[in-house]
C-alpha cells in the first residue's frame, strides 16, 4: 500500500499508533484509503484505523478539528520527486510558504540536504513528506 516506489508515502520506518484529529467517516476516510492508499482496518462512529505498514493510524472523529499550524504527520520516502508526482496525479496540491525556496514540486531542501514537502488532508491538517540526505 504506502510504496515509494508506487507513487505514495512508505511509512514502514513509523511503527507507533499515531491519532489525527478528524471528521472519521467521509472526505478523511477517503483521503487515506483513496488517496494515500491506506488500508482500512475499522470504522465506526468514533474513528478509522488504517493499517499503514505495521504502524496504526487512527483517525478520531470530532466536532470540532484543531488545526495546528505544524505537521501532525510525516513519512519517510525514497524518492521525493516520485512520490509527489504519484499524489499530485491523485489530486494532492503541495502547500508553498512564503519566504521558503521551493522546487517545481514543492520541496524545500535543508541545509543538511533533507528534502520535504507538505500537504493537507480535507481538514486542514498538515502532513509532509521527507527524503532524507
Amino acid at each position: 500500500m504506502l510504496d515509494a516506489s508506487a507513487g505514495r508515502p512508505d511509512a514502514r520506518d513509523q511503527r507507533r499508533d499515531r491519532l489525527r484529529r478528524g471528521d472519521g467517516p467521509g472526505p478523511g476516510r477517503e483521503f487515506y484509503a483513496g488517496t494515500l492508499g491506506l488500508r482500512l482496518v475499522e470504522q465506526n462512529e468514533y474513528a478509522c484505523v488504517f493499517d499503514a505498514h505495521s504502524m496504526m493510524l487512527r483517525v478520531t472523529a470530532v466536532n470540532e478539528v484543531a488545526r495546528p499550524g505544524y505537521t501532525v504527520l510525516g513519512w519517510r520516502v525514497g524518492d521525493i520527486g516520485e512520490v509527489c508526482a504519484g499524489l499530485r496525479a491523485r489530486g494532492v496540491a503541495f502547500t508553498r510558504y512564503e519566504g521558503m525556496e521551493q522546487d517545481d514540486n514543492g520541496v524545500w531542501t535543508t541545509p543538511g540536504g533533507d528534502r520535504i514537502a507538505w500537504f493537507t488532508d480535507p481538514d486542514g491538517n498538515t502532513l509532509s513528506l521527507t527524503q532524507f540526505a
